[in-house]
């Protein structure tokens, strides 16, 4: 069976925040240090060789394609090798709505499946697992506290998405806490990012879960969006800029999924679904506008227009509620859903979770 168009999986900024980021360092009823004391200066960042630092980080990363039948389409996007046994770090939005992961050492060409341990959709991070390896040239991985604006840095990934060898581009540090809204465009759903790295150099689709690097080799950010676009004949292009989790964000994560515990934001292991598409309801609760046929919410009887306000006695009031609270449980779970109908009738149903796709 022929599938959809395969989408790159880099997430293309749509708007970016208005203005930068003003500092002011200043000190107020001070004492005048004495003569003898002296403030170390952090030290200066290696100048970039960008052959240099390819030939270093390349082997550590792989290419990933994705089977997200759920969006008809397939997907392509890059890693980092974090361990020889084949944990990889990703970008959350590459392995969205996938059914079948799959990962390919570019070194080898060996191909290997890979599963879900967990990830974080708000930061766009994820975890995966490679069944079968062992080995892997493992990236190294540094800090994202001692960045600099106007500091080069490399971003490296599949570019394309055509699974080939992992391409790079350089560029100096723009900003190191920028705010995007970045359109994915798979679903074409927008979601907001915080505390961006960003640099000048032209980012593009495939890249995304790929390695940004400094002067070291040393990883330093997960390559997520970009933006600019060529222009037209009555409108100039708009500058090329790459945007990436700061690695000391992503690994905070990796830790939090290594650890088992999930959060309101971190999802651990296979995520469990309800089966249903849901709106903020008025004026308060989430609203089913769509629940698909042969999962859990329509088998349990829960049909278009009902509002789920409460679950396992945990008060629902929005959408977002209703999706972090099923986020926490696992498939095979049954949750206690309290409903309220279009006709204002109140009843309370038990639903089994059902396996979904990351989300």
């Amino acid at each position: 069976m022929q599938r959809g168009s395969r989408v790159l999986m880099a997430l293309v900024v749509a708007l970016l925040a208005l203005g930068g980021v003003l500092g002011y360092r200043g000190e107020l009823g001070f004492e005048r240090a004495a003569p003898q004391e002296f403030v170390a200066a952090t030290p200066a960042p290696v100048p970039l060789d960008p052959g240099l630092v390819a030939a270093r980080v390349q082997p550590a990363l792989v290419n990933i394609s994705v089977d997200a039948s759920r969006f008809g389409t397939a997907a392509a996007g890059s890693g980092i090798v974090l361990t020889g046994d084949g944990q990889i770090l990703t970008s959350h939005h590459v392995i969205k709505g996938a059914e079948d992961v799959s990962v390919t050492d570019v070194g080898t060409g060996l191909r290997y499946p890979a599963t879900v341990l967990g990830y974080d959709s708000s930061a766009d991070v994820a975890l995966l697992a490679l069944a079968g390896a062992s080995g892997l040239p493992t990236a190294r991985i540094g800090s994202s506290a001692g960045l600099r604006l106007r500091q080069d840095l490399l971003a490296i990934g599949d570019a394309g998405g055509d699974g080939g060898e992992q391409t790079s581009v350089a560029g100096p540090i723009t900003d190191l806490d920028a705010s995007i809204v970045a359109m994915n465009s798979a679903d074409l759903s927008r979601k907001s990012l915080r505390g961006m790295v960003e640099i000048a150099a032209p980012v593009v689709g495939g890249q995304s879960g790929g390695a940004l690097a400094d002067g070291t080799g040393a990883v330093v950010g997960v390559i997520t969006a970009a933006s600019g676009d060529r222009g037209t004949q009555d409108r100039q292009p708009k500058p090329a800029h790459g945007y990436a989790v700061p690695i000391d964000t992503a690994m905070r994560i990796v830790a939090q999924i290594r650890s088992g515990t999930p959060t309101d934001t971190v999802h651990i292991g296979p995520t469990a679904t309800l089966g249903v598409q849901i709106v903020d309801a008025k004026p308060a609760g989430a609203r089913v506008d769509w629940a698909f046929f042969g999962q859990p919410a329509r088998a349990a009887g829960i049909t278009d227009g009902d509002v789920v306000t409460a679950v396992d006695g945990e008060s629902i009031t929005t959408a977002r509620a209703l999706s972090a609270a099923i986020g926490r449980r696992k498939p095979g779970d049954v949750v206690r859903l309290d409903v309220t109908a279009p006709d204002g009738s109140i009843r309370v149903v038990d639903v089994v979770l059902a396996e979904g796709t990351p989300n």
